[in-house]
């Protein structure tokens, strides 16, 4: 049997690097991480990861990166003190697992 010659694997060309256009798709919205991956086409773990690094950016451009906290959906705490950006396992409270997803925006 002949062996098929592979075809060269051609790179996504993009205008924007990640960051940026995490960035662009914030601008004027209020979204979850599992929003933002889905608008710029990467995961959500590297969303999460990249809005760390866009928040120090921001604060040098006197932007600020805009958190709505996690909710409780059973018994309606909120995770203001949490410093990740990832949705929480469970509630502190009642222990419940249903639990909304943190917001993101840029002012």
């Amino acid at each position: 049997m002949k062996k098929k010659a592979k075809e060269a694997v051609i790179p996504v060309s993009r205008e924007e690097t990640v960051r940026q256009n995490i960035v662009s798709v914030l601008r004027g919205q209020t979204l979850s991480a599992r929003e933002i991956s889905g608008e710029v086409h990467v995961s959500e773990k590297e969303v999460i990861h990249n809005l760390q690094y866009i928040q120090k950016t921001l604060a040098k451009d006197k932007h600020h990166l805009r958190i709505i906290p996690a909710e409780c959906r059973k018994c309606g705490f909120i995770f203001k003190k949490r410093e990740r950006f990832k949705k929480p396992g469970k509630c502190p409270v009642c222990r419940d697992e249903r639990i909304k997803e943190p917001l993101f925006s840029i002012n």
